[in-house]
């Protein structure tokens, strides 16, 4: 498809005031990068509001998922939610703190070595964590509509191929 074929937005309207402004700048990864950051504003906006519908901000959704995909019984230590929400030792440990007194999740002792601290999601951290996944694929899906199954998938592995050198 041509250019012509498709609508402006306002990535197209900045990178054409660049481009009119700074000819001598190769103005493409703006082609990407600010429709990525865009998007990801508006993800981000679609995220707060399915979280804070079921009383819980992002990182409580980040540790409680951690927990609700780990399966059986639902638990892991504080180094394994560290590395899975990718926060420091002391901000996770405030954050494990904060969401013991919100109920949504308990501290236990291994029973196998009780030098070793376990994180269990509670019933209601549960029940708010599988509402607010649920919210959220419904927002997320919402964002996605305008696009065929087919050009998601193929814009996943678009994505994933951009985002593989930074996560190895």
């Amino acid at each position: 498809m041509n250019a012509e074929a498709f609508d402006a937005d306002e990535v197209d309207r900045i990178v054409a005031a660049w481009a009119r402004e700074r000819p001598d700048l190769d103005t493409g990864p703006l082609q990407v990068f600010s429709r990525v950051s865009r998007l990801a504003r508006h993800l981000d906006l679609a995220r707060k509001t399915a979280f804070r519908t079921h009383g819980l901000v992002i990182w409580e959704f980040d540790v409680l998922s951690a927990l609700r995909r780990a399966g059986k019984p639902y638990e892991l230590t504080p180094g394994q939610l560290m590395a899975s929400t990718l926060v420091s030792s002391g901000t996770m440990t405030n954050r494990i703190d904060r969401m013991v007194d919100h109920g949504l999740v308990v501290r236990h002792a291994d029973p196998q070595d009780r030098r070793v601290v376990r994180v269990r999601i509670t019933t209601d951290g549960m029940r708010r964590v599988d509402r607010a996944m649920a919210e959220l694929l419904e927002r997320e899906a919402q964002l996605l509509a305008s696009l065929p199954t087919a050009v998601r998938t193929e814009l996943a592995g678009l994505l994933r191929t951009l985002l593989l050198p930074f996560e190895c």
